[in-house]
């Protein structure tokens, strides 16, 4: 079975950017959501094995969103992708359960290789 993705972030350049990258550099199906309530909201759907969540968005923020999905025991992989990575804490990276934590100023291709380093570990 093919792997899924979820790219969240309330960029819609952003999210075109990264899905663009990640479907051109991987064998993976990429969907989107606009923001971590819809990230919750689409993963109940789509069960997707990562998810590529931003840190600072309306209605639900990168790190709450990936909190509900642990607690919801769904088994996804996060990667937190933001221009705000010195403010997450080694601690709240833990409590929201964070597999990676990457900043968007250091381009996309750290960003390629960690999902594929993820998702090959999961087979």
């Amino acid at each position: 079975m093919q792997k899924r993705i979820l790219v969240v972030d309330d960029n819609q350049v952003i999210r075109m950017i990264v899905r663009s990258a990640l479907e051109s550099h991987t064998p993976f199906i990429v969907h989107e959501a606009c923001d971590g309530v819809d990230a919750v909201e689409k993963a109940e759907s789509l069960n997707p094995d990562l998810v590529v969540m931003d840190l600072s968005m309306p209605r639900m923020h990168g790190l709450d969103a990936s909190r509900k999905l642990k607690d919801n025991r769904l088994p996804v992989q996060v990667v937190l992708f933001t221009i705000h990575k010195s403010v997450v804490t080694d601690s709240e990276a833990d409590q929201a359960g964070l597999d990676a934590i990457l900043s968007k100023a250091d381009g996309i291709e750290p960003l390629i290789q960690q999902v594929q380093n993820l998702l090959q570990r999961t087979h």
